[in-house]
């Protein structure tokens, strides 16, 4: 039946539980999203209630809600709990206060870091995440709160999350969106705070909820406030939801509201950091106040904007970027740039590439790379990806150099890896693993064998009990009997050789490659005495049918009686099921079509729990495999029809698994039962070579030193004095670009065309600057070897200075170049604008060649 206004509630009040005085310690520990990885608090709600514990899928809040009044007393009258709670309280607060890695850094120009991101998977009691993105943003807070990194995130809270997924009995994806209750979860309203945003001339309010994620407040926005009407209440109800103008509503709240809620809330911002475009309106935001706040032109606004920012894109295809048609951006935008004192066409130009027309749609991904003073991708392959991908951005630098770096991500170990491998690492390596170095990362290597397969055997028998019990309820709630279902506790095989795959069903990343070999497939997994099994799970997004079907065609053929208990996908995938996969598999697959995953961490995960890889070198694994630790599917990627390069690379992947794969895993001389050796070997090599390179604490340091750190400095530096800075660079760039035009390279010296190996070769360039002086301009001279019809390669910048002037006025700069290599070398010289004040030399584009 239809709600109709008159049943609405009048006023709405929020019901807690009543803890006894005794435990009050209770309520902070569960409001702090640290017990998410904290093994002890974990423990220490685990012995308030165990049942209820898991019935709650570990929420704490939940938790307490539900525990019995008998219940409490009873703990409060135990003095074994309430010691044990006011320990694990004490460590609480001095995790929150004792000085950590960022407060050891002498005279850090870095003060506040607000990053934004459209998704947080912090944990599965926050289910404000649908996948990659979200966990990397999870754990991006997570290892800045380790380190003390003074960060704060911003978001939008959901009201229905992203979706539960189930399978209807032919195997198709069907979605569930349950209301999220904020007022029930571990969030805080921040009384008095409101953020309004304009949204095509109608006013949006939305209150602000604030999470505590060890020492890292997380602030989401929620529009569904009385103030709203219906059809924008609705605005954050879904993650990646609605059709493209409820996606540019949401990233409006986002970015713009984003701004104000911290502004409202008193946080004094000094860096912002948009993880991918989503956010990107913030720096739209940004110029606004500039021109209002600080009387700056559009011009200045924008230098003003851009040295405080960083732009992370995650995205390696052009058809995963947000864009949005003229006509919704001059709707939802036309105020903004008549109040900025700007023409919609100034506005698109920031989210268009050079040759675009008027009405071509606007790039979110194009905007936060022009706003931004620092961008960055998230592991190398995918910076040369991105270089290629935006390279017209700065159409006369060569492609390597275009300005756009690369932070690998990394993963939060203590929310990924277990308590026993945790316990193991902490023993064989250093109490504080994640932070240790590769050298103490080798001393992995004298772990006992017969201790580490214990801990992968316990962590498979886990996976396994798992299966069964999600399999078998999901079979009992389509209603069936229970002796129907028992077929249910014979899946899998707690011994066998277990192969996971869980990721975003997205059709690039292939999850259904292995079925191209049906009976390949089956004859791999109905070997008696090398006994091999596939766990899959994931979600496809609702409008994603092609990812959908892949899912169809996964569960049909796990449904075949013949392999279905050595073949399973679980559905409903969450970090939860993420954590026993990561830990129970003994390799993980990946199967992306290179270059398209950007960097996939899901292998990270698996990899420190002692999981080995076997993926294509693709995204992390590009950089991180080293032939040892895991296996390098081949690739393909040459063969331009598709559907030749799945079966290439699927013939490439059966023919490891076949060969190297599984015999090595049960390659056992001392027989069965036993350790396999050789396979613990490459476990320890896997763990030995990726444990430092994996973890978010490097992440994070990468982040604060290559990243944030310089960009707190640039923006200290153009807000000085009125932000006199911002306005004599923009000033500085007009006059650069008028004058360059003017600038020739008349005369390039040196001496004979003969050379010996190890000497410098002095090198003279006459320059025609026009208007500019030298320090305008930085002269380069590219050194290195020469190959087919006199290309460069592999060349080595060397800058050179003034060193004089000629009779016509032009200006002679000077240096050497050293020859350290044999064989024919060679050179050429150009000309960049440099000013102090930008952050790269190719910022502007403008490069003149000799």
């Amino acid at each position: 039946m239809a709600t109709v206004d008159f049943m609405r509630a009048l006023r709405s009040f929020t019901v807690r539980p009543q803890l006894p005085e005794e435990l009050a310690l209770l309520a902070p520990l569960a409001h702090n999203l640290r017990w998410s990885w904290d093994d002890r608090t974990r423990d220490l709600f685990r012995w308030v209630d165990h049942d209820a514990w898991e019935d709650t899928h570990h929420d704490p809040v939940d938790l307490l809600s539900r525990v019995s009044a008998e219940r409490l007393n009873e703990l409060a009258g135990d003095p074994g709990f309430l010691r044990f709670m006011r320990d694990v309280h004490n460590d609480l607060s001095r995790y929150l206060t004792e000085p950590r890695w960022f407060q050891t850094r002498d005279s850090s120009p870095l003060r506040s870091v607000a990053y934004f991101s459209p998704e947080f998977g912090i944990a599965e009691a926050l289910p404000q995440y649908s996948g990659g993105l979200g966990i990397l943003a999870g754990d991006h807070l997570k290892s800045a709160s380790d380190l003390g990194v003074p960060l704060v995130g911003v978001g939008l809270f959901y009201r229905h999350g992203y979706f539960r997924q189930r399978l209807s009995p032919a195997g198709w994806q069907e979605e569930r969106f349950p209301d999220q209750d904020p007022w029930a979860m571990a969030l805080t309203l921040c009384e008095g705070v409101r953020v309004r945003v304009e949204l095509a001339g109608e006013p949006l309010e939305a209150r602000v909820w604030r999470a505590d994620v060890g020492r890292v407040h997380l602030y989401l926005l929620d529009t569904d406030v009385d103030e709203n009407p219906d059809h924008l209440r609705g605005i954050t109800d879904r993650l990646y939801g609605g059709d493209t103008e409820h996606r540019l509503r949401q990233e409006i709240l986002l970015g713009i509201g984003g701004v104000r809620a911290l502004e409202a809330l008193g946080v004094e911002t000094q860096v912002f950091h948009t993880n991918e475009g989503h956010a990107g309106f913030l720096g739209l935001e940004r110029i606004r106040m500039a021109i209002h706040q600080h009387n700056l032109s559009f011009a200045e606004a924008i230098e003003w904007t851009r040295a405080g920012s960083i732009f992370t894109t995650h995205t390696p295809v052009p058809a995963g970027i947000d864009r949005f048609p003229r006509d919704l951006m001059e709707r939802y935008f036309g105020g903004w740039a008549a109040t900025c004192g700007v023409t919609l066409d100034d506005l698109m130009a920031l989210g268009h590439r050079p040759g675009d027309t008027p009405d071509t749609p606007f790039n979110m991904a194009v905007m936060g790379l022009r706003l931004a003073g620092r961008s960055n991708a998230v592991a190398k392959l995918h910076g040369a990806v991105s270089r290629e991908m935006f390279g017209d951005l700065w159409p006369q630098i060569p492609t390597d150099e275009v300005p756009i770096g690369s932070v690998t991500n990394g993963i939060h170990g203590a929310t990924w890896v277990s308590a026993d491998m945790s316990d193991l690492l902490a023993r064989t390596v250093l109490p504080e693993w994640d932070e240790a170095s590769e050298a103490s990362w080798q001393r992995i290597h004298d772990a006992p064998d017969d201790e580490l397969w214990r801990v992968l055997e316990q962590a498979r028998t886990r996976l396994v009990a798992l299966v069964r019990q999600r399999v078998r309820r999901r079979a009992l709630e389509t209603g069936i009997t229970a002796s129907e279902a028992v077929w249910a506790d014979d899946l899998l095989d707690p011994h066998a050789l277990t192969i996971g795959f869980a990721r975003r069903f997205a059709t690039y990343k292939r999850a259904n490659l292995l079925l191209t070999q049906a009976d390949r497939l089956q004859a791999l997994l109905l070997r008696e005495d090398q006994p091999v099994q596939f766990v899959f799970a994931g979600k496809a997004h609702p409008a994603d049918n092609e990812g959908k079907e892949m899912i169809r065609q996964i569960v049909a053929f796990a449904h075949d009686l013949g392999v279905r208990h050595r073949f399973v996908f679980l559905d409903d995938y969450d970090m939860a099921v993420a954590r026993t996969l990561y830990r129970g598999a003994d390799l993980w697959l990946n199967t992306p079509r290179r270059p398209h995953e950007a960097c996939g961490t899901s292998g990270m995960k698996a990899a420190l729990n002692g999981t080995l890889n076997c993926s294509v070198l693709d995204g992390w694994w590009d950089e991180m495999f080293d032939g040892e630790n895991g296996w390098a599917i081949p690739s393909a990627e040459e063969v331009p029809d598709e559907a030749e390069r799945d079966r290439l690379e699927a013939d490439a992947l059966f023919d490891l698994l076949e060969r190297q794969v599984v015999p090595l895993f049960f390659d056992r001389p001392s027989g069965p039962a036993s350790p396999p050796r050789g396979w613990l070997r490459r476990v320890k090599h896997n763990l030995a070579s990726l444990g430092p390179a994996v973890v978010a604490s490097r992440m994070v340091r990468d982040y604060v030193t290559d990243l944030y750190e310089p960009t707190a400095a640039g923006a200290d530096r153009v807000t000085v004095d009125q932000a006199a800075p911002a306005r004599n660079l923009a000033a500085w760039k007009a006059m650069a670009r008028s004058s360059w035009p003017e600038v020739k390279v008349v005369e390039v010296i040196t001496p004979g065309d003969t050379v010996t190996l190890g000497s410098s070769v002095p090198i003279s360039a006459v320059l025609e600057l026009g208007a500019l002086s030298p320090g305008d301009v930085k002269v380069q001279a590219l050194h290195g070897p020469v190959g087919q019809g006199g290309d460069l390669s592999e060349t080595r910048v060397f800058d050179l200075s003034p060193s004089g002037s000629t009779d016509q006025g032009n200006v002679t700069f000077s240096g050497e170049l050293s020859c350290l290599q044999s064989g024919r070398q060679g050179f050429t010289v150009r000309v960049v604008p440099f000013h102090p004040d930008c952050t790269s030399p190719v910022e502007l584009g403008l490069v003149t060649w000799a």
